[in-house]
């Protein structure tokens, strides 16, 4: 593993990064997302990441939040599924964007600038074990973030859904 992306999991892994980061990388992400129309997420340097659009759960009204994800290869070697981790930094409650997707499972993600309509499905039981495993050999800090918490991290899978009729 490169010296410095160990650097950043160690860093990623503190109760500062914790505290501090959901202040500032999630703005950062969107300002320069909207910016360079979809084609730079910088947090995406680090771990994938998606801009995910979703309805609110109370409002309804579309609601982007940049999120970090895990992207697992179709048969065509593309993307075919992401896992969207709901880890919060290791906070006590569970993301906004988590209850939107349990409201509204169909969503739209901007991916490497384009944009591709999803249907979210929450993760449980062997199925989310085996992606849980996953998760923690693709990036170790999300162990930390589950050890500071009681609630258990969801987990979505989201898979590419044929975009709604004109």
């Amino acid at each position: 593993m490169p010296r410095g992306l160990r650097l950043v999991q160690k860093v990623s892994s503190t109760r500062l990064f914790a505290r501090t980061a959901p202040h500032f990388v999630p703005a950062l992400d969107r300002a320069v997302h909207r910016l360079t129309r979809g084609r730079v997420l910088p947090s995406a340097r680090m771990l994938p990441g998606v801009v995910l659009t979703a309805r609110g759960a109370r409002s309804g009204l579309p609601r982007a939040t940049p999120l970090a994800c895990m992207p697992q290869e179709g048969p065509d070697g593309t993307a075919g599924t992401w896992i969207l981790i709901g880890s919060n930094f290791g906070r006590p409650g569970h993301p906004a964007w988590t209850g939107n997707l349990l409201k509204h499972p169909d969503a739209e993600i901007s991916w490497r600038g384009r944009d591709v309509p999803v249907r979210a499905r929450l993760l449980a039981g062997e199925e989310r074990a085996a992606a849980w495993r996953a998760v923690l050999a693709f990036w170790p800090p999300y162990a930390t973030y589950q050890s500071r918490i009681e609630r258990e991290i969801r987990l979505f899978r989201l898979e590419r859904r044929d975009p709604p009729a004109p």
